[in-house]
């Protein structure tokens, strides 16, 4: 561990140990019952050329309850449940390491993926706000050492459950298994393209609002590669009317869902939660959703996955 310049007492986590620390952890909080994961069985739904994953989740009676009993015990530290912070402090056995000296990671508690992680901010950010410098370098910082999949709730609308700023990684299988994120199998159908200040900005055949950019290079280092990518998220932010020149202020005009990895970035305004009670966030759009029950399940079926999207998203322009 290495020392983190100007800010006392934060270590930050040595290059290449990241993905060691986050196994670590994961074993150490599994046996001291920290880490909660969340039994899914899964099925697929074709659409569209996009084979969707459903995971049905087996039980959230004990995600309920926890929670519950968590914001509970924070009575006396908060004047309400809507100010309980889980981030703030967080959970000591579910730390994987601090990041930057702004950002820290955790495993995330109720996990339905495997090795679900938590880029957070050090100190209080409202989820709403812009995302900054410092949350891309902290995204390749993570990025750099495990291939996965980068995710922003940019608010309530958007699936945020908490206020405390977070961005979410999931890991990715191995590229030899072909398509690792569904949503990337409709990639090849570019409805339009442009360029704006240099960066080629593409619109898919998909019924909602989204904007999508390739990399075509992000090299260097994580600050270096994190400049470039907050150019692009602007101009994202942009293309689909979500910004107005430039960024003035901390909060965010609108909801919208964040998503990148290695290759590229995809943004989509939204316009509400859920739909007919199945809730979607960022990972939706990657063609990854959660239902609660068989009910919604069979909800999912009858309306399709792209029209329970399009419900939550906006319109195209």
């Amino acid at each position: 561990m290495v020392k983190a310049q100007n800010i006392e007492d934060v270590d930050l986590l040595q290059p290449g140990t990241l993905w060691q620390r986050v196994m670590e952890q994961t074993e150490w909080a599994i046996a001291h019952s920290s880490l909660l994961p969340i039994p899914t069985d899964c099925e697929f739904i074709e659409q569209a050329g996009i084979r969707f994953i459903v995971r049905i989740v087996a039980n959230l009676v004990r995600k309920d309850e926890v929670q519950k009993n968590s914001k509970l015990s924070q009575a006396s530290k908060a004047s309400s449940d809507k100010d309980f912070n889980p981030f703030l402090p967080y959970e000591e056995d579910l730390f994987v390491g601090n990041l930057s000296a702004t950002h820290l990671c955790l495993l995330n508690k109720f996990n339905v993926v495997d090795h679900h992680l938590l880029i957070v901010t050090r100190a209080f950010e409202e989820q709403e706000d812009w995302l900054n410098l410092q949350d891309f370098e902290a995204m390749w910082l993570t990025l750099a050492e495990v291939d996965g999949l980068v995710f922003y709730n940019a608010g309530q609308s958007a699936g945020a459950s908490q206020r405390h700023k977070h961005l979410q990684l999931v890991p990715l299988p191995s590229p030899s298994d072909g398509v690792r994120v569904p949503i990337e199998s409709r990639f090849g159908g570019v409805k339009s393209e442009h360029s704006t200040n240099e960066h080629r900005v593409s619109t898919l055949r998909l019924p909602f609002r989204h904007a999508l950019i390739r990399w075509e290079e992000v090299a260097g280092s994580p600050g270096a590669a994190a400049q470039v990518t907050l150019e692009r998220y602007y101009t994202l932010l942009r293309a689909v009317d979500l910004l107005e020149g430039e960024v003035t202020g901390t909060r965010q005009s609108a909801p919208y869902n964040l998503l990148a990895t290695r290759e590229w970035m995809l943004l989509v305004p939204r316009s509400q939660p859920s739909f007919n009670t199945i809730a979607i966030n960022s990972l939706g759009f990657a063609g990854a959703l959660l239902v609660r029950n068989q009910e919604q399940m069979d909800i999912l079926k009858e309306c399709s996955p792209l029209t329970v999207l399009q419900n939550v998203a906006r319109p195209c322009l």
